[in-house]
């Protein structure tokens, strides 16, 4: 069953990447096709999904080379069921929104749907080369989607995201070789991990591989400079991509083997790691004051927010841990509908700089409802009650509170700042007389608007009702949490 969420984007990725001279509106509806059964299928394993269990459900285990301890070991928890929907949901908008009139249409699909796969498989892993595995098959096709279909800087913006995303790998790999071989384990599969038996010094050195490693992924400072640039070059589709799906990759491995793996080393280094958490959104929040450009701000906006997920995570209790795993769905569904709303006014409008636009809530010459949805993005993002972004936050800073009093309160300033940021970019850009140089906007069509109409309604549903969205995760997270504090 699980398996078929990995083969069905390849085998999508194979048919249109292979069918000769193919045509951009045949290739994304065979690709959205594809995107569309595999998001179908998640949700009827989450349907099936019994939140009560907190193991691993759906399992699936192959031998595969016994020799290197390897094993194609797949399941789902309350973890990852939520990240996995999330993945489904987004990369079939991000088919949906992208140009008809692209270049190289096929191999363009083929590459998203062979990321999504990868994605997914990183998900499912539940042995550590095998999330390696796809950890690694992530990145050519993403780095392919920037180098060829981004912008006027794609070039250097591709190279310097392959360098840091190698950079990660290593450092990756190589704590996951540690391990399992300082452990004495003979395969790489969770289950059979015994790593508490490890000295505090080599769980640190461990540790300090893993942080870094999925730190740069995350990103946070002073390791996230790839982040502005792939953003502002890649494609609207790219970027919510990126910014929805790929980054929690970061935050997951954290969870999955920081703080699951290694608890002696984790609480040793957790104040250090709340204080990481300060730096990261402070800095994130004051990067984005200062800019211009629509898009990088809303960049640097996650730089910010995936902060919120560290203090969760250094915390470590079980509300901040449901806090953490809430706000990185919540991340994802605000992130990828600011991103198409910017992208659809740099089409429409030709400009994301804040110094050019004005009025585009202009009822008859601009573009009210994508103003309006904008607003609604900004407020999910800077914590307004009845969004998802509120109610993740929340549970964040109240789990926090009692372990780091003083981080978690230097964090709620980063809310504020998201605020200050967010109504500097609606009240430049869209209020006031339309500014001459967008007077003549072109029509906006409500296939445009569709996509962020979808994320809109799911931020509202999922702020009014968060049980809906907790309740898959909160027993996972709680017996994680517990384990956790009966290794320490």
């Amino acid at each position: 069953m699980l398996s078929a969420l990995i083969l069905l984007p390849l085998i999508g990725a194979a048919i249109v990447g292979f069918w000769p001279n193919i045509s951009g509106k045949l290739s994304q509806r065979l690709a959205l096709i594809f995107a569309t059964i595999t998001f179908v299928w998640t949700v009827v394993l989450a349907i099936g999904f019994n939140p009560g269990e907190v193991n691993q459900q759906f399992s699936e285990f192959i031998p595969w080379i016994d020799a290197l301890g390897l094993s194609y070991n797949l399941g789902i928890d309350g973890l990852s069921l939520p990240l996995l929907i999330l993945n489904g949901l987004l990369t079939s908008i991000a088919i949906y929104s992208s140009n008809e009139s692209l270049q190289r249409p096929g191999f363009y699909y083929s590459l998203i749907l062979l990321l999504s796969a990868g994605v997914t498989g990183a998900f499912l892993a539940q042995d550590l080369l095998l999330f390696f595995l796809f950890y690694e098959l992530e990145l050519i096709p993403l780095y392919l989607l920037i180098a060829i279909w981004g912008g006027a800087r794609r070039g250097y913006a591709a190279t310097k995201f392959l360098i840091y995303t190698a950079v990660s790998g290593i450092l990756i790999l190589a704590s996951f070789l540690g391990i399992v071989w300082l452990s004495g384990s003979s395969s790489f599969s969770l289950g059979t991990l015994h790593t508490t038996s490890l000295p505090l010094a080599t769980q640190l050195l461990l540790l300090g591989g893993i942080l870094v490693g999925f730190g740069i992924k995350i990103p946070l400072v002073p390791f996230h400079t790839w982040l502005p640039d792939a953003h502002v070059e890649a494609s609207t589709p790219i970027s919510v991509l990126l910014a929805g799906v790929l980054l929690k990759l970061g935050t997951y491995g954290l969870l999955r083997f920081g703080m699951n793996l290694l608890p002696e080393a984790w609480a040793y280094v957790a104040p250090w790691l709340a204080t990481w958490a300060v730096v990261s959104v402070l800095y994130g929040a004051s990067c984005a004051i200062a800019q211009t450009d629509m898009k990088k701000m809303v960049a640097y906006s996650s730089i910010g927010h995936m902060g919120y997920v560290l203090l969760a995570a250094a915390a470590a209790t079980p509300l901040s841990v449901l806090g953490a795993v809430m706000q990185m769905i919540s991340h994802g569904l605000i992130s990828a509908l600011l991103f198409l709303l910017v992208g659809v006014v740099y089409e429409k409008a030709g400009s994301r700089n804040l110094e050019v636009l004005r009025g585009l809530l202009n009822p008859e010459r601009g573009m009210p409802i994508i103003g309006s949805l904008i607003v609604v993005g900004v407020m999910a993002s800077a914590g307004i009650p009845g969004m998802v972004g509120f109610i993740s936050e929340f549970i964040v800073f109240r789990g926090s509170f009692p372990v780091f009093p003083i981080q978690t309160l230097l964090c709620m300033i980063g809310t504020s700042l998201t605020a200050v940021y967010f109504l500097i970019l609606v009240n430049r850009a869209f209020f006031g007389r339309l500014s001459a140089q967008v007077i003549n906007l072109p029509r906006v069509y409500w296939s445009d608007r569709l996509p962020s109409i979808v994320l809109a309604i799911v931020i509202v549903i999922f702020g009014i009702q968060p049980t809906w969205l907790a309740h898959w995760t909160e027993p996972t997270i709680t017996q994680m949490v517990s384990t956790q504090e009966v290794r320490g």
